[in-house]
């Protein structure tokens, strides 16, 4: 059997994607699965031991990339896949599947996608409140009984050792002091963002007791990592935009706690399996939560019943909302460290 999937366009759905690429292995013998990715969160399918080959389509974000599109899908047309799975909901991302040859084409059906898609799903959110669940839906029949979040498989990246260490050795870690990586990034605005001052306000605590403390997120978090340090007067290990997406995985891999808003990095941690705390404010644990049992999972209270919470780019004015607590999370830090 092969399949082809072409994925979705963030980190941290890319990590979700693992538990469809996990359940295909389930339902068929003897896979080689291939996945086709955007440049952003493509490099995590080299950690996904469930994909024999990747592909990176090289485009620009919001671009149709029309001709890179049909160059991919020639060249991997002579692998005369059974099965093209399209993740995304958009148009566009049916055209490789499309263009690929494969005789069953299977994807929701967004976007009038009618003839590029012949197995095509209706997303019913009542039937498939997470993320995890739709995605995985799309590898299963389509009279398939949808399975529970406990009953699907939670992602699992692979880490590279070397990398680890190496990267130990790079910030001399002592590996007798705990290592608590802080992310303070997040996507679509502030609203997903702890304040700076609270994650001020846990580094001086860690520091204070003998935790090593460094933080991590794209380059564009560096001026947030930037503003906790100086907020909080501790010496911390500020890594924003000093890493490529492998490195996090494995610096992650090192550290006794890691500690996020809801963010690609929030799912990152949860596929290496180290305890984390993960605290939701715009967004909603109950459709996207970190698949890992060791996860603690703090959310801020919405009391208005009229906020669209997840359209919510900044909280500013925003009635009925109630954050959570700089002591809400020590005592969450309490129970893993």
């Amino acid at each position: 059997m092969k399949i082809l999937v072409f994925s979705p366009s963030w980190v941290g759905d890319m990590v979700m994607a693992q538990t469809l690429f996990k359940v295909l292995h389930q339902q068929y013998f003897n896979l080689t699965l291939d996945v086709i990715s955007p440049p952003w969160p493509y490099d995590l399918l080299q950690r996904m031991p469930e994909v024999n080959n990747h592909y990176k389509l090289e485009l620009e974000r919001g671009k149709l990339g029309w001709q890179a599109r049909r160059k991919l899908a020639n060249k991997l047309k002579s692998n005369h896949y059974d099965l093209a799975i399209t993740m995304p909901i958009t148009w566009k991302s049916a055209l490789n599947c499309y263009w690929c040859g494969a005789p069953k084409r299977t994807g929701y059906l967004g976007e009038m996608r009618y003839g590029l898609l012949n197995d095509r799903r209706q997303l019913d959110k009542d039937k498939l409140p997470y993320m995890v669940q739709r995605y995985v839906y799309l590898g299963l029949g389509a009279d398939a009984r949808i399975p529970t979040l406990s009953e699907i498989p939670q992602p699992k990246l692979s880490v590279d050792k070397n990398n680890a260490e190496v990267w130990r050795k790079k910030l001399e870690l002592n590996k007798d002091k705990p290592l608590v990586a802080l992310m303070p990034g997040a996507e679509f605005g502030p609203a997903k963002r702890w304040p700076t001052e609270n994650y001020a306000e846990i580094a001086k605590d860690l520091i204070q007791k003998g935790y090593t403390v460094i933080l991590l997120g794209s380059p564009k978090d560096f001026d947030t990592a930037k503003e906790i340090e100086q907020k909080s007067g501790c010496d911390l290990i500020n890594l924003c935009g000093e890493t490529s997406l492998l490195d996090a995985v494995d610096l992650l891999s090192c550290a006794d706690l890691a500690i996020s808003n809801d963010s690609g990095l929030m799912h990152i941690a949860a596929a290496v399996g180290i305890p984390q705390i993960a605290i939701y404010r715009s967004s909603t644990p109950e459709f996207t939560p970190p698949l890992n049992d060791k996860a603690i999972v703090l959310q801020a209270k919405f009391d208005s019943l009229t906020v669209d919470r997840i359209k919510l780019k900044s909280l500013d004015g925003v009635e009925g909302f109630t954050d959570v607590t700089v002591e809400t999370v020590k005592s969450a830090i309490q129970l893993v460290l």
